[in-house]
């Protein structure tokens, strides 16, 4: 396993117990750049945070995160996740992603979703 496949799988372990915002403080780089899909990339870990905290203001009840298909390859590391949540209008949520991550001395410095 390495450094970087070990720094994931805390990540996902995190992400499991729905600790999104502390997994993001944990592992994000300050100058981080994030982009969902073909939206334009978020730049900056203070704002990424913001915007996922003002997500999770919706979020009435957190129904999971799954993780499948892990690789890494320098450094870069990858997999596919599904992702469950009802939103507190009683809307059921269901993600599919596949997330391709870039680390630098244990940080994400560039993170990418490409969702179904």
């Amino acid at each position: 396993m390495t450094e970087n496949t070990a720094h994931l799988t805390s990540l996902h372990d995190m992400l499991a117990q729905g600790q999104f915002v502390e997994a993001m403080d944990r592992f994000l780089a300050d100058d981080v750049v994030l982009q969902e899909g073909n939206d334009a990339p978020k730049h900056g870990k203070a704002a990424v945070m913001a915007l996922e905290a003002k997500v999770l203001e919706d979020v009435a009840e957190f129904g999971g995160y799954q993780v499948s298909s892990v690789g890494a390859a320098a450094d870069k590391t990858f997999y596919e996740a599904v992702m469950e949540y009802t939103q507190k209008d009683g809307a059921k949520v269901r993600v599919e992603q596949c997330v391709v991550d870039t680390w630098k001395d244990g940080r994400i410095v560039h993170e990418r979703f490409y969702h179904a």
